[in-house]
């Protein structure tokens, strides 16, 4: 009998690319939330032109990688699950996933667009409130993005 360990089979490319996909998401979340990048927006909010796509938007680094690490964490999921893989365990990092995108939405929408776009200076009470919402979002967020990190089948 052969007791020497059997190499393991490469992983598949896509999983590959949905792992690095995912963790620059999560270590990118980690980051803005450690440098308080909300707060920086609005401090900066009068030197910069109201534009989407402008300087310190995080748009600029999410946008070019985000079709290819879905695209990766889609056919990941789809071919474990074709696979016969844990379905259990493909279920959590589809709800993982889908949970930290539906927060990603709702922060774009409500603090995001309005930090990044508005040509009017916001109050002090806004700044405060929106910093406040993005950050208690944003935990959510990196805890959904965690259980993801550890649930890619």
């Amino acid at each position: 009998m052969d007791t020497r360990a059997r190499p393991h089979p490469p992983r598949p490319w896509y999983r590959t690319a949905a792992r690095l996909g995912q963790t620059a998401w999560l270590f990118g979340n980690l980051y803005e939330a450690l440098v308080g990048m909300p707060q920086l927006l609005a401090d900066a909010h009068a030197a910069r032109a109201p534009r989407l796509l402008g300087p310190g938007s995080p748009l600029r680094y999410y946008a070019p990688a985000a079709p290819a690490m879905f695209g990766a964490t889609a056919l990941t999921l789809v071919r474990s699950w074709q696979s016969g893989g844990d379905r259990r365990v493909i279920t959590a990092h589809a709800a993982s996933m889908t949970v930290a995108v539906a927060l990603t939405a709702h922060l774009v929408r409500t603090v995001n667009i309005r930090l990044l776009t508005s040509a009017e200076p916001l109050s002090g009470h806004d700044r405060r409130r929106m910093v406040a919402a993005w950050h208690r979002a944003n935990a959510l967020r990196l805890a959904a993005l965690a259980t993801a990190a550890a649930t890619l089948p």
